[in-house]
């Protein structure tokens, strides 16, 4: 009895053994197992040594794209962003007694291709025109003076309009401004309208300076650039909501009667001294304080705006010729506007030679 026991245990130890064995065994008889195949990362963008890595398929086709050429901006940011007409809050600063003389041949050229983007804000109601060419035109109540009280209270009416549009870009020129549509939008969309950016061109070959009032009854001396308003600038969204404790709900004006300048000084003051946000200049914009003369002939439709006039040289165009004669179209604004849409109905069309 304790002989057959003895075996018993035996076995099992042994089968124990055994199974210990088989079970050492196992991973050496399994498949080898298959790598980890980790998931590759996605390639990152980068932008073109010329920072213009994007495609300009956003652009509509009804506005034309110019040329690369002297006037294309080049600019070292690297966060750009497809641009449409729509993100473009355009303002034109205008006033009652040049609705006719100024304001309808705007209407007729650029606006026309971007009306439902375009404000015009003026200090008279006019039904008239308003109805016969359905342009948002805007009544600020504003003095049709143009004194700085003036200009800066349409100024402030701008600004409240642009926030409430939730639109990228915010661009004003003034009513003897022609703006080159496509060429802003290639401007623009070099940048992201949530940078702060602020562009134009300055009147100035030096910062103004202007004493500021502060709440001692006291001055300071204060310098900075801005952009004149007579060629035009635009700021972007993100920059102007950073405005909004002095330029909204008519803090604007007040803020400019601490610096007693304009409505586009003021403006720079904000930007530049208040947020210590630089201006970046850019000879894209024209005003008719300069020779348009001399703006070499191949870049006229590569810049952003273009002027006529002055006080002193009512001749002072940019050099363009076209099917209008200089009587025709003095300003050269409709001479322009073909060479950019030529298939616009009242442009002339050129009369192709027997056998062409």
């Amino acid at each position: 009895m304790h002989i057959a026991s003895v075996g018993i245990n035996k076995l099992c130890f042994c089968l124990a053994l055994a199974f210990s064995g088989l079970l050492l065994l196992l991973p050496c008889l399994s498949p080898p197992a298959q790598p980890l195949v980790l998931p590759k990362p996605k390639a990152q963008l980068r932008p073109a040594p010329n920072g213009t890595h994007r495609s300009l398929s956003h652009i509509p086709a009804d506005v034309p794209l110019r040329r690369k050429g002297k006037g294309t901006p080049s600019t070292g940011h690297t966060r750009h962003e497809p641009l449409d007409i729509e993100d473009v809050f355009i303002a034109v600063k205008t006033t009652r007694k040049y609705h006719k003389s100024r304001l309808e041949l705007l209407i007729q050229t650029w606006v026309s291709k971007a009306k439902r983007q375009t404000y015009i804000f003026t200090d008279g109601e006019d039904k008239d025109l308003q109805l016969r060419t359905g342009t948002n035109l805007i009544n600020t109540n504003c003095s049709a003076a143009h004194t700085r009280q003036a200009l800066c209270c349409k100024m402030s009416v701008e600004y409240d309009k642009f926030i409430e549009s939730q639109k990228k870009w915010f661009c004003h020129v003034d009513d003897d401004n022609y703006v080159l549509l496509p060429s802003l939008l290639l401007l623009l969309s070099s940048y992201h309208h949530s940078q702060d950016v602020y562009l134009g061109r300055p009147s100035l070959d030096h910062p103004i300076e202007a004493a500021e009032r502060v709440k001692s009854n006291g001055l300071v001396s204060v310098q900075f650039w801005f952009a004149t308003g007579g060629a035009g600038f635009c700021i972007s969204r993100g920059l102007a909501l950073k405005m909004s404790p002095w330029a909204s709900l008519g803090n604007f004006i007040s803020t400019a009667e601490k610096i007693r300048l304009p409505d586009d000084c003021t403006i720079g003051y904000i930007i530049e001294a208040l947020l210590e946000v630089k201006l970046t200049h850019t000879p894209l914009f024209h005003s008719h304080l300069e020779n348009l003369r001399k703006l070499p002939l191949e870049t006229v439709l590569e810049q952003v705006t273009l002027s006529y006039g002055g006080f002193e040289n009512r001749r002072n165009v940019v050099s363009v010729v076209g099917r209008f004669s200089l009587s025709e179209d003095p300003t050269r604004f409709k001479t322009i506007h073909c060479l950019l849409y030529p298939d616009t109905d009242w442009c002339p069309k050129v009369k192709l030679e027997p056998g062409h």
